[in-house]
């Protein structure tokens, strides 16, 4: 089955850096689209926001509007890793980050609804 395991999370200062990392087994399409989901507190994960999508198979990228300056999604296809790399980070910005992906797909996925496998998240804190 699909599993998909995030790690790179923790504390960091205001204005600080992070990156993500998203392993991903369980499929052998390149017909994928990963993407990160941001749960803020108190929020169920469905209420989350995707602030990054990448279609594996042509490496095509979208990132939310208000994040494209600091935001920037990748891929190792030889590791099955999708990575999410959040610079100049605010406080708000402090939420778990989940990685889910859909299968069988060969565009970008901007809508949480949309996603029908997810990992555990990894909880990302940004102090002032």
């Amino acid at each position: 089955q699909v599993q998909l395991m995030e790690s790179g999370g923790g504390s960091v200062q205001a204005g600080g850096s992070v990156r993500l990392s998203c392993v991903a087994s369980g499929y052998t399409t390149d017909s994928v689209a990963v993407g990160w989901i941001r749960q803020a507190p108190g929020k169920e994960r469905e209420e989350g926001e995707v602030v990054a999508s990448i279609f594996i198979g042509h490496d095509s990228k979208w990132v939310k509007d208000s994040e494209q300056d600091r935001f920037t999604i990748s891929q190792d296809k030889a590791k099955n890793t999708v990575y999410l790399q959040m610079n100049s980070l605010p406080p708000e910005s402090t939420a778990k980050y989940c990685c889910a992906t859909v299968v069988g797909i060969r565009w970008t996925v901007r809508a949480t609804l949309e996603y029908n496998y997810w990992g555990q998240g990894t909880q990302v804190t940004v102090s002032s």
